[in-house]
């Protein structure tokens, strides 16, 4: 058995299997097996399926809520938020289930006609990440069962109880074994055997950019379809034209989710000179407000990190900065808690040639950064191998554009910190991967395109 901890406490919360090969692969010839089946079942027999799932967790957020502030830490307002989100996705998905549409071309020949149709691209697996136990769940199962495919999971050793939950309550719902597996154990082992078997045709990967082209070298021989959501390193840029005010409320709230512990986190803040000290004190005030516990109670709290080794990580990065004289505003420290807890830190006077600068911090840490021109912004905002996702405040309409047009990313968020729902398409570009997750895209990397022609109709 694996034995699941507690952050906060170092307490086990719970057990989950570690499976063997056999069991493995068993997981794997029981979600090939059921594909015929469930790939034929009309699409509304689908979503009537999905529905039900949305329906029974919906009843039991509570207590979907409670085990994932134990498992991974968060506090009970961002996993219930979180649940919020991820069932969005279920209810989304078994409505898009019904439309995935197909074309008719204008015929090449006489007494023809050329039929475009999608079919779904087979049994597929996915590996997820800890940050997010619910909702990457329920984003990449409800995609994939609505597009008609079969599924197995191999949920984050950190967090696999919330996963488990959702394929309990997945069974209720009528989703059969086979359709939807999941398995727990030795990640290096599960991946080799999901990305050799060649009767698994796609891999939805959401982690670090390392095990990332790890996997999809490991798929190449099989010729794998896979959408990949890597590492980000987000910058959030801030002018002197923007709202300050909604800036700082952005960018904590942006920052301070799951503390810091998110791909779409604020990585890198650019603050116009002329409203560098303004900004800072205002986001120094906002963040001081919020109190550092555990979450298993009804306020915003910041919890702790997933696990020694993020400890480590951040300890490093912060004191590296501060060691080439960045200047600590705020925290740069453990917290008084102890353990896992690390305190609110911001970094003033921070430089590119840091190492905090091309280093995903992953924590609770806002290295903040000057600049005075949109050009000048735009080039260091680019300045990275990640494209995942990049923020920017400001009240100048072409501004906007420009750098919707020009920042290489995936997703520009303007004026907002908050970038995801079931209807927009989450991915990004450079080393932060490729393929999209949520919205009419999302559905179309688990469909493969057939075109028929058929002849003699005259």
């Amino acid at each position: 058995m694996i034995d699941v901890p507690n952050p906060v406490d170092g307490s086990v919360v719970g057990q989950v299997e570690h499976h063997s090969e056999f069991e493995v692969r068993a997981a794997i010839d029981r979600t090939c097996a059921a594909f015929p089946a469930w790939s034929r079942l009309l699409a509304k027999q689908r979503s009537d399926i999905l529905r039900k799932w949305f329906d029974l967790v919906s009843a039991d957020k509570r207590a979907f809520a409670e085990l994932m502030c134990r498992e991974n830490g968060k506090c009970l307002t961002e996993a219930l938020g979180e649940i919020e989100y991820g069932l969005g996705f279920v209810e989304w998905y078994a409505e898009e289930a019904k439309r995935v549409y197909g074309d008719t071309i204008p015929t090449h020949a006489q007494g023809a006609a050329v039929i475009v149709t999608k079919e779904p691209v087979g049994p597929v697996a996915s590996i997820t990440p800890w940050n997010f136990p619910f909702m990457m769940i329920t984003r990449k199962v409800a995609t994939a069962l609505a597009a008609g495919c079969t599924i197995i999971i191999k949920p984050a050793e950190e967090t696999p109880l919330t996963a488990y939950k959702l394929l309990e309550y997945a069974r209720r719902a009528g989703i059969p074994e086979g359709v939807f597996e999941m398995v727990t154990g030795d990640p290096v082992l599960i991946g080799k055997l999901i990305t050799s078997d060649a009767r698994i045709k796609k891999i939805s990967f959401t982690g670090s950019t390392v095990v990332g082209k790890l996997l999809a070298r490991q798929s190449s021989d099989t010729l794998k379809k896979m959408t990949m959501e890597l590492g980000g390193n987000a910058p959030f840029i801030v002018f002197d034209d923007s709202d300050i005010e909604q800036a700082a409320k952005g960018l904590v709230a942006a920052k301070l989710r799951n503390s810091g512990q998110v791909c779409i986190s604020p990585n890198r803040v650019y603050v116009q000179s002329s409203i560098h000290d303004r900004f800072v004190q205002r986001v120094k005030e906002l963040v001081e407000e919020i109190p550092v516990d555990q979450g298993l109670q009804e306020r915003f709290v910041v919890g702790p990190l997933i696990n020694a080794k993020a400890v480590s990580k951040v300890t490093e990065l912060v004191d590296d900065a501060r060691a080439n004289g960045a200047n600590v505003v705020l925290g740069g420290h453990l917290h008084a808690k102890g353990g896992l807890f690390y305190a609110p830190t911001i970094l003033t006077e921070v430089t590119d040639a840091m190492q905090i600068q091309s280093t995903e911090i992953f924590g609770p840490v806002f290295p903040v950064y000057r600049f005075e021109t949109e050009m000048e912004v735009i080039a260091r905002a680019n300045d990275t191998e990640y494209g995942l996702v990049a923020y920017a405040y400001t009240r100048d309409l072409g501004r906007a554009f420009r750098l919707s047009r020009n920042i290489e990313s995936g997703m520009v968020i303007l004026n907002s910190g908050s970038v995801g729902t079931a209807s927009v398409p989450f991915g990004g570009v450079k080393q932060s991967g490729y393929g999209r997750e949520g919205s009419y895209y999302g559905i179309e990397e688990y469909v493969q395109v057939k075109y028929t022609l058929m002849a003699g109709l005259d």
